[in-house]
């Protein structure tokens, strides 16, 4: 067991989390070269970045948009808020990564580790429950929006139970396997997901403001067209 966890810690975790930079680096690259070729091709160079930051942040911060499903909509935006807080922020997993590249930061409080954990469990509990009791939400889904909440709860459940061996069933060191490979797994996965929207997201408006909007002139040039020009309508 020690052995596997050893190689779950070390050479799995460094290639799961190659795997996700490069993977996530890609993506990025892609997306601007996109962008800047939208831009380069449009017609209309007027760009509101200002309404491309506004409707960013707003997407950001979906206050706006928790008027419909608002309790399926609320738990989303914690799930999306604690999938990275805890991770990140987990003194253990500080540590960790101290090991490897030398860095530290700031780390959750135990209790508030704690909370945060369950509190991801709770949302993804609500989000797959939402899409099995949603006819409209069934009819849109894939069967990776069923497998992807469910694998991220895998880390998230054992590592909690890991760090509470009293509440914990199971044998210490099988949790804590399931846990680091259960993570390694949701690491690798992330640039072929959806997942990969959480790092693109701050981006996700600028298409549209690049990209689809008519000219100036397009009336003129629809009239032209189809050989209206001049008409009343």
């Amino acid at each position: 067991m020690a052995e596997w966890l050893a190689l779950a810690r070390g050479p799995l975790f460094r290639l799961s989390f190659a795997v996700m930079v490069l993977g996530l680096g890609r993506h990025l690259v892609v997306t601007v070269w996109g962008l800047v070729r939208a831009y380069r091709l449009s017609d209309d160079k007027n760009v509101s970045w200002r309404r491309a930051a506004r409707q960013t942040f707003d997407w950001l911060v979906p206050v706006r948009h928790l008027r419909q499903r608002w309790f399926y909509s609320l738990m989303s935006v914690i799930f999306h808020i604690c999938v990275i807080v805890v991770p990140v922020f987990l003194l253990a997993h500080i540590r960790l990564l101290e090991k490897s590249i030398g860095i530290e930061w700031w780390a959750l409080p135990m209790m508030a580790a704690d909370v945060l954990t369950l509190t991801t469990v709770a949302a993804l509990l609500v989000l797959i429950s939402g899409r099995v009791g949603s006819g409209a939400a069934r009819g849109i889904s894939r069967l990776q929006d069923y497998l992807i909440p469910a694998l991220i709860m895998v880390p998230f459940l054992s590592g909690f139970l890991a760090a509470h061996p009293t509440l914990n069933p199971f044998p210490y060191n099988p949790t804590l396997l399931v846990h680091i490979l259960g993570a390694d797994l949701c690491i690798l996965m992330v640039p072929f997901t959806k997942l990969t929207h959480m790092v693109l997201l701050p981006l996700s408006q600028l298409p549209s403001e690049l990209a689809w909007r008519f000219p100036p002139d397009y009336p003129e040039r629809v009239a032209r067209q189809i050989g209206t020009e001049g008409r009343a309508i």
